[in-house]
């Protein structure tokens, strides 16, 4: 790429390129970084259980195409970062929703905000269940360590939904907590340490049985339609496991350049993906090998494991601070869309837009504001409240990955791409595309039915 090809920066990008250089100081192992921390995370935990249901040929198949699939259309996403060219175009879209604005207009970026929400609630729900088991699941590993593996160590998940609850309450009050870089550092090592804790444990409970559980055909069901279902949650559980197109163009936005970022982003994007996409078979696949037909559907909590006991237990501690601060960093960008909605359209109205200065003791005066003391309780009591009707794992987290795949990880890319590259109509690329569009589509409804069905067979039970 010559410089000649550039085309002439006016004074106002240049300006504009001078003010962020020191923002955009990213390089392809930095983003790489960011792209493995923010994917590796809860899913973890049902990847076993997915492998389980699939079998020794099917799951790491799954797990690959998955990865085939998220890749790919990363690599679309990419090419939206800089509009409307993607290498040199003068308008940057630092966010999913800005490039989904910019590229396909308003209406389809009003339709992408319900599912970016919807999908940003859903998590809310999928880790207040998961730190709840992981709180319970510490005091189980205490009850079986002091009462022996027999014991009848039952405890309810409903106090540490509430618990979990009420610290979220209070954390949402605190403003523009996202911003703290120390929440993102913490998340990511903790999820780090629960992961590589699971795997360990998985190859030592191998070495320990001596042998390798499982089948080609995975574990069997009550019937072949009961088969079926659970097959469709695996896939939903994989689903929820690899997509990162949300943060994807946030990411892009720190890179340096040149080189393009949309190059740096896809070079990254296939480095972090093959090192997840081995991390997860490893993990799925240790997972089921320790324990084939009686794989629990979380690896951490459905004690499979039961020593050594400390080490279950700070696996499970490592969960529940991750997802205590996973929970805002989910649900601030939530809060910010709602309060400005309302702040624009009652902008005369003292109870959303005026705050009072509260200073409490050994902490800094900050502005509490009614509407939003308001709203972000009632908007944590019913992530509570849901998660307490629903409190099933997998059936959520295979709800939420088939919910939000197709549309957020597949089609607005897809048609973005090729709206940004003007793909002509009935060209191969055309059809190419749109086939992967609905091909996955079918995919993503098939695990949508299944979840249901499953998270209805749950609460009936």
């Amino acid at each position: 790429m010559g410089e000649e090809t550039k085309p002439q920066e006016t004074p106002l990008l240049h300006t504009q390129a001078a003010e962020t250089a020191l923002k955009r100081t990213g390089t392809i192992w930095t983003a790489a970084a960011h792209v493995i921390t923010g994917v590796i995370g809860s899913g973890v935990l049902s990847l076993a259980w997915s492998m389980a249901q699939l079998g020794w040929i099917a799951g790491p198949l799954t797990m690959l195409c998955f990865a085939f699939f998220t890749l790919l259309s990363t690599y679309l996403l990419c090419d939206c970062y800089r509009f409307p060219d993607p290498e040199y175009g003068p308008q940057r879209n630092p966010s999913y929703l800005e490039a989904v604005d910019a590229t396909l207009g308003k209406k389809e970026a009003w339709i992408s905000g319900i599912f970016v929400e919807i999908s940003l609630y859903g998590v809310g729900i999928a880790y207040t269940i998961t730190s709840a088991i992981s709180m319970r699941a510490i005091q189980k590993s205490n009850c079986y360590h002091k009462e022996g593996h027999e014991a009848k160590c039952e405890y309810a998940d409903t106090l540490y939904m509430l618990i979990f609850g009420g610290v979220q309450i209070i954390l949402s009050q605190i403003p523009d907590f996202h911003n703290i870089q120390w929440l993102s550092i913490l998340a990511a090592v903790m999820s780090l340490a629960y992961s590589i804790i699971g795997f360990a444990l998985g190859i030592a409970q191998v070495i320990e049985n001596g042998y390798v559980m499982g089948s080609i055909t995975g574990v069997s069901a009550s019937s072949a339609i009961a088969k079926v279902w659970n097959i469709s949650q695996a896939l939903g559980d994989i689903a929820f496991a690899y997509p990162y197109s949300l943060i994807l163009l946030e990411i892009q936005d720190t890179l340096k350049s040149p080189p393009p970022e949309s190059e740096s982003m896809k070079k990254a994007s296939t480095i972090a993906l093959i090192m997840t996409t081995f991390f997860y078979i490893c993990c799925g696949g240790f997972g089921y090998a320790a324990f084939g037909e009686n794989t629990p559907g979380n690896l951490l909590t459905g004690f499979g494991f039961y020593e050594p006991y400390w080490l279950i237990d700070f696996a499970n501690a490592c969960i529940v601070l991750h997802l205590v601060g996973g929970y805002q960093v989910y649900s601030q960008p939530v809060f910010a869309t709602i309060e400005k909605w309302f702040a624009e359209k009652y902008p005369n109205s003292g109870f959303i837009n005026h705050s009072f200065s509260i200073k409490l003791p050994f902490l800094r005066a900050f502005g509490l504001n009614p509407f939003r003391v308001c709203f972000r309780t009632i908007y944590v009591i019913s992530t509570t409240a849901i998660s307490m009707i629903f409190p099933y794992f997998n059936q959520v987290i295979g709800l939420l990955g088939a919910l939000n795949f197709w549309p957020l990880t597949i089609y607005f890319p897809v048609e973005m791409y090729l709206r940004q590259r003007r793909v002509e109509a009935w060209t191969i690329k055309w059809i190419m595309l749109r086939a992967f569009s609905f091909v996955l589509l079918f995919l993503s409804l098939f695990a949508l039915i299944g979840s249901v069905e499953g998270l209805i067979s749950a609460k009936l039970s």
